[in-house]
């Protein structure tokens, strides 16, 4: 089994080009499916014995996987990453055994408030401890929302994006890149942090730098978010990504289509950009039943 686990981890790591995150995670269950099924049938798996894998086996599996406090979301996702590891095993055309997953309530993204997003990235900005800094801070989490970037995007652009136009090359999941619009303010914001900070820009180091030098690490944007939107009153929901939930929300909002939003956004799928029609008919609802007069609830 071990050889094909290897298999498995070459082929989520080059073939498809997954996130480090994601890759663990696949692994994980794999190695968690494998360990189970040699206890459950007291003998070594292999490809040949995964050939006779059923339904009830899944169903002890995912039992035993409870055992551990799993939610039905959690659930959900572990069958799904078990049917990816048997399809790479067996292949495209085997049939796999017919399980349906635990019901999953999909939560819907919660949009920032246009005032409440400058709000938390002026304070920020200004809760920094050196002026550069703040001006990295405050560019990126306008690009977020300008922009809609995951923040692994923002802070995985390199020097070579300058000189800035209006337009940005961003690289997103799986290596798929894709071309977002630069707003004035944005490309302002961005220029302004080249102006102050310390660590001249080239094209093969990163744009948006540490407060040593080196790239700029997610979870310090992360911090700095949770900083602001606790001194601000915010919502825990106010997170980096939600900036990017709200980019998409208002561009919905103000009249682009699910392809067009599709393409920003970096979506593989158009099922993951059509959540947003959920945010915006949920926004419309809450609008008119706060301001119409006649509303009842």
């Amino acid at each position: 089994m071990a050889s094909l686990l290897a298999e498995y981890l070459s082929f989520l790591t080059h073939n498809r080009r997954m996130s480090p995150h994601s890759v663990r995670a696949y692994q994980a269950t794999a190695e968690r499916l494998s360990s189970f099924l040699e206890r459950h049938w007291g003998e070594q798996v292999d490809r040949v014995a995964l050939t006779k894998i059923s339904a009830a086996d899944l169903r002890a599996f995912l039992a035993d996987r409870r055992g551990d406090g799993l939610t039905n979301r959690s659930t959900a996702r572990e069958l799904s990453a078990v049917r990816h590891f048997l399809r790479f095993a067996l292949g495209d055309t085997a049939s796999l055994p017919a399980l349906k997953g635990p019901r999953v309530q999909r939560s819907l993204p919660r949009p920032v408030n246009p005032d409440d997003v400058i709000a938390l990235a002026e304070d920020a900005a200004g809760s920094a401890r050196d002026n550069w800094v703040g001006a990295r801070d405050w560019a990126v989490l306008l690009l977020l929302y300008g922009s809609g970037l995951r923040v692994s995007e923002a802070t995985g652009l390199m020097g070579d994006v300058l000189p800035l136009g209006a337009t940005l090359r961003v690289t997103g999941k799986r290596n798929k890149t894709r071309i977002v619009p630069l707003l004035e303010q944005v490309k302002a914001a961005i220029e302004d942090y080249i102006s102050l900070c310390p660590y001249p820009p080239t094209r093969d180091v990163p744009l948006f730098r540490g407060s040593r030098g080196g790239p700029l690490s997610p979870a310090l944007i992360r911090r700095a978010v949770q900083g602001a939107r606790g001194r601000l009153g915010l919502s825990e929901r106010t997170t980096p990504h939600a900036l990017r939930h709200s980019f998409a929300t208002h561009l919905l909002a103000g009249g682009a289509d699910l392809r067009s939003l599709q393409e920003l956004l970096g979506h593989a799928s158009l099922s993951s950009t059509q959540v947003y029609t959920a945010v915006d008919t949920a926004m419309l609802l809450d609008e008119y039943f706060n301001a119409h007069p006649r509303a009842t609830g």
